[in-house]
């Protein structure tokens, strides 16, 4: 009887505390695993120069994509205007957003050349948020703070807001977004989305 009720207590333990599972990765190793990948693609000759530059960041997206919550960060940056979407809208705009963003993190990332990175501090609240704390050292000594916010899905931690110096991408997203749709319209913001990413097309080719 006893066992049977140490077996219940370490179901309950187990079920409300998951980052605690077995097998689960903590938040600040699963943010260095997926940016150790990123740094070795970088790095990698046979990707190096702009000839290479189409296919460095086809893997580069691949990466990042397996962390990050496209989904999730659009949600937070419409705020309030995302539940007045249709399934339609919802996908297109994750799909534009998803792009904007892989574009403005790796152009962040793809300066880099043999900085330091240092892993700082891994904080997580009610076993489901965490703020995990990085910092990239420039070789003039110049601290550049980069912080991942990441939440728990129930088998891994997915990255839902980048903080870059101090600056939130979805924040700052979100003000841009919300000022659009109310001046103008959210068909008008998807248009400037759209013109953005050929823009942004064409200036890589």
């Amino acid at each position: 009887m006893i066992f049977k009720r140490l077996i219940l207590a370490l179901m309950v333990i187990t079920f409300f505390l998951p980052h605690l599972s077995f097998g689960v990765v903590s938040p600040k190793d699963q943010i260095k695993k997926t940016v150790d990948k990123v740094i070795n693609i970088l790095k990698d000759p046979k990707y190096k120069g702009q000839t290479k530059k189409e296919q460095r960041r086809k893997l580069l997206r691949i990466e990042i994509g397996k962390i990050f919550d496209f989904e999730e960060m659009s949600k937070r940056s419409l705020g309030i205007y995302w539940r007045e979407r249709t399934p339609q809208e919802k996908k297109e705009f994750v799909e534009l957003y998803k792009d904007l963003l892989e574009r403005s993190y790796i152009d962040k990332i793809e300066s880099y050349s043999n900085e330091e990175i240092v892993y700082l501090d891994e904080k997580i609240e009610n076993s489901r948020y965490a703020d995990v704390k990085t910092k990239i050292i420039t070789t003039d000594k110049k601290e550049v703070p980069i912080d991942y916010r990441l939440y728990f899905t129930g088998t891994d931690w997915k990255v839902y807001d980048i903080v870059i110096e101090g600056v939130s991408l979805v924040s700052n997203y979100r003000s841009q977004f919300n000022k659009i749709i109310r001046t103008q319209s959210y068909q008008e913001l998807i248009k400037r989305m759209k013109t953005k990413q050929t823009e942004e097309t064409m200036r890589e080719k």
